[in-house]
Parts: structure tokens; sequence; C-alpha cells
């Protein structure tokens, strides 16, 4: 229960890796707001929440909206007194097209969603955590925060936007008793890439990981858990990849 007495909100919580970082805050003994634009899902995932004895309330917040950010916070702290812990996971793919052909709408709509959405988060969460006396913030990136990916510009340019912004949000309220950190998945087993994988497609993956498979949400929540936990009090503004060695060759 290394979260106990910490009330947590989680973005993009509906499904995946957002769904399980939930799930794992609420097991540790958080109190979660579970935020996402897909309502059945995050009323699925409250109720998950509750059969294992945990506390969660669903609030629909859309991230590349200031105010939706703005009222997602206000919300926790109205349900639950405070605010300590932000998981900024909410994002979308995309898009795939070479930068000279990618499309304006869909540049604007992934920059929206998983680079400005992650600003906005913590344009407001910061304040509250804060108030709270302080605590942390994780924002997820992915391992294309490190490399590129032929295709995938706009992800790519947020992913590593989320860096610089985690980076910077570290060394601005370190003083001020909140510790921001980014997670840097590899490909997760996740409704995001389930479309795509082909048995092709799943061996060429597999093949970029040296582990040999692909991850799973549960391990990626386990870190962000540790993250948000006063385990890691001397950790902040580090990059941490979740690869299976991608990065490392």
């Amino acid at each position: 229960m290394i979260l106990a007495g910490k009330v947590a909100i989680v973005t993009g919580a509906a499904s995946g890796i957002g769904l399980e970082i939930a799930v794992q805050c609420a097991a540790a003994g958080a109190k979660v707001i579970v935020s996402d634009v897909q309502e059945k899902g995050g009323d699925i995932a409250v109720q998950r929440i509750a059969s294992s004895g945990g506390q969660a309330a669903f609030f629909r917040a859309d991230v590349s909206r200031p105010a939706d950010s703005e009222a997602l916070v206000k919300e926790a702290v109205r349900r639950f007194g405070a605010l300590h812990i932000a998981v900024n996971n909410a994002g979308i793919a995309g898009p795939m097209a070479p930068v000279g052909e990618y499309p304006v709408e869909g540049w604007d709509r992934v920059i929206a969603v998983n680079l400005s959405g992650v600003f906005y988060g913590m344009r407001y969460q910061l304040g509250a955590i804060q108030a709270a006396g302080g605590g942390a913030i994780v924002n997820i990136s992915s391992i294309l925060g490190q490399v590129g990916y032929p295709g995938a510009a706009a992800y790519v340019a947020a992913k590593h936007g989320i860096v610089g912004l985690t980076r910077t949000a570290a060394l601005e309220y370190a003083p001020h008793k909140v510790r921001v950190n980014v997670v840097g998945p590899a490909f997760i087993r996740t409704p995001l890439i389930e479309p795509i994988l082909t048995s092709d497609v799943t061996r060429m993956l597999v093949g970029k990981h040296p582990v040999g498979r692909l991850g799973e949400s549960s391990e990626v929540a386990e870190l962000v858990v540790w993250l948000c936990s006063d385990k890691a009090s001397f950790v902040t503004g580090s990059y941490y990849a979740v690869d299976g060695g991608y990065l490392a060759q």
C-alpha cells in the first residue's frame, strides 16, 4: 500500500496502459480519478477497481482542451479532498506518412492530444499538488521520445516534447516538493496497437526487442506506481524506458 492516503489522476485510463496504471494505483492504496473520453470504458475501469476494494471515480475529460484539464483537477480535489499524484497518459497514434506528405490536420490533432494535453494537465496539476504539500507527476512518453520512427512524425515529435517538458518542470518544481518524471514504453500489447498485430507485424516488432517479446501494460504500471510513491523520493527529471532492451541496440 505504498500510495495509501494519496489521491491520483490518471488520464487515458479507460483502456491499455492507463487502465492498468489506474488499477495498480488503487491497489497500492490511492483514491483514483479515472479520466478518459471513453465513458463506457471509464465506468468499467471504476467498477474493476471497486470490485477489488479500491476507491475510484470517473470524470470525462478531453486532454486537448485546457478547460477540461482544469475541471479534472478541481474534481479530484472536490471529490477526494486533495491531489498528490498525476499520471498524464492519454495519447493517440495518428496517421502514418513521410514528413513531406504528413496531413496537417493529423499533425495538429496528435500534437494537441499527446503534447499539449500533457502541458495542460501539468498546468493545473502542479498548483494542486503543491497545495497538498507535494507529490509526483509521471508523464507517459515512449521509446520514440528518444529515437525516430519513419512515418510517425507527429507522434515522435510529441513524445520527444514530453521528455523536454518533463525535465523543465522537474527543475522548476523540485524546490516545491513536486517530482516530475517520464516513462517511455516500447511496443506494449494494448488496444492502440492490437489492430496492426498481424503475424508478420508481430514478428517484426518482437525482433526489435532483445528480450524477444512485446511488453505488457502491467510492466509499465508497476514502474509508474513506484515513481509516484515515496520510495522514489530522490528521483525527479528522469526518463525511464520500459522497452525490453529496444534502446540499448
